[in-house]
């Protein structure tokens, strides 16, 4: 067997909403389709991939280095000793050949979507949802049957008064969310505060609601936000100050006593394994938000878990970046203990099935062949026609 074509395309992802950093005015996302020589119910077996919000399309490095590096190499170099499917981990080393440590950043972007669109490939060569391969290949032979989600939004746009916030979450909770997380750092403390308190209105208890600064203050602003918050008892406090700021994250866990999240802005298991050792991240309360779609794609995934696991932590403290369908499989077949969910913004990529709905708090998971981009109907449509013109 073989790949015969790799196709890539830019879609856009934009909308008005911002976070404290930046907005998404002008956001753009790579899709990649793996087309293989496999041949099942009388067509090719495709593979599918894209990279998560927040990042931007990919294209020149796609193009440039990582699919050429693919299309020059011997095809049999691709696959697996059985020769019967591909092979994810030779398929990313062939990528990442002449390629210097370090430099993490849009290029472990540009390696994730093209990693995960073999991930898909691979699990429906296999005839098995990628949960259940990877808990069968990488895992203990069992997986977790739902998962726990949060829904991601809260974010600022023009005109999103208080009452608008908290309409908001009340759509999330209908759903059957349990948990919701909001923005905070684009606006004054006093603001964000007041904001917060409107949400806790809606859900009843600190424990039904997670912030996230998006990495805007400083260790000034983040420990007076840590003092403020404190009393509110939050599921998390997340990324509070720069991504690479281990210090900072340190000196924020000696005195905010409640849950912390941070990691979705590391993109390799050496940053993984710095953050966990040097962040003060602590294992009995903390939670680890690597994306493998931003970070090298699950290949570097496995290994982050694996760093993570020399540090103290497990596989449980991990919920993933991203609100994708590559996280959800993760999650179940490697046992996290979540995932994150994006009801209403960056449609079509973020969301689950079609037919799966939330149900207190977990979301269940799809039988299909693959990561299950085939159960939800706008976005198979958006990256069939991305890539097939």
């Amino acid at each position: 067997m073989k790949i015969i074509d790799i196709r890539d395309a830019v879609v856009p992802i934009s909308s008005p909403i911002r976070n404290a950093f930046i907005d998404f005015s002008k956001m753009t996302a790579s899709v990649v389709a793996v087309v293989t020589d496999v041949v099942r119910d009388g067509k090719p077996v495709v593979g599918y991939g894209f990279n998560s919000n927040g990042r931007y399309a990919a294209s020149g490095l796609l193009n440039e280095r990582f699919l050429p590096r693919l299309r020059e190499a011997d095809p049999e170099s691709l696959v697996n000793e059985a020769g019967d499917n591909l092979d994810p981990a030779r398929i990313w080393s062939t990528m990442m050949t002449n390629e210097k440590p370090g430099g993490h950043g849009e290029r472990s972007v540009a390696v994730g979507v093209v990693d995960m669109a073999v991930w898909d490939a691979v699990a429906k060569i296999a005839g098995q949802p990628l949960y259940k391969h990877l808990a069968d290949t990488c895992g203990d032979g069992t997986h977790d049957n739902s998962v726990f989600v949060y829904a991601a939004g809260g974010y600022y746009y023009p005109g999103k008064d208080d009452a608008r916030l908290q309409e908001e979450m009340r759509r999330y909770r209908d759903m059957g969310y349990e948990v919701v997380k909001m923005k905070i750092g684009g606006a004054s403390l006093e603001e964000d505060l007041r904001r917060i308190e409107a949400v806790l209105d809606v859900v009843g208890e600190g424990r039904y609601l997670a912030v996230d600064a998006n990495g805007r203050f400083d260790l000034h602003t983040a420990l007076a936000y840590a003092e403020a918050l404190k009393p509110y008892n939050l599921f998390w406090y997340e990324e509070a100050g720069d991504p690479l700021d281990f210090q900072l994250q340190a000196e924020l866990s000696k005195v905010y006593p409640g849950p912390m999240a941070t990691g979705e802005n590391l993109f390799s298991h050496q940053d993984a394994r710095n953050l966990a050792r040097y962040g003060g991240m602590r294992p009995d309360r903390d939670w680890l938000q690597f994306d493998c779609a931003l970070s090298y794609g699950l290949v570097e995934y496995l290994r982050i878990l694996k760093a993570i696991e020399a540090e103290g932590f497990t596989s449980r403290n991990c919920v993933p970046h991203g609100g994708h369908q590559l996280s959800l499989n993760i999650a179940a077949g490697l046992k996290l203990g979540g995932n994150e969910s994006y009801p209403e913004v960056f449609a079509p990529f973020g969301g689950f099935a079609d037919n799966i709905r939330v149900e207190n708090g977990h979301v269940g998971l799809p039988q299909a062949p693959g990561i299950g981009f085939e159960q939800k109907s706008a976005l198979i449509r958006t990256m069939r026609t991305a890539t097939e013109t």
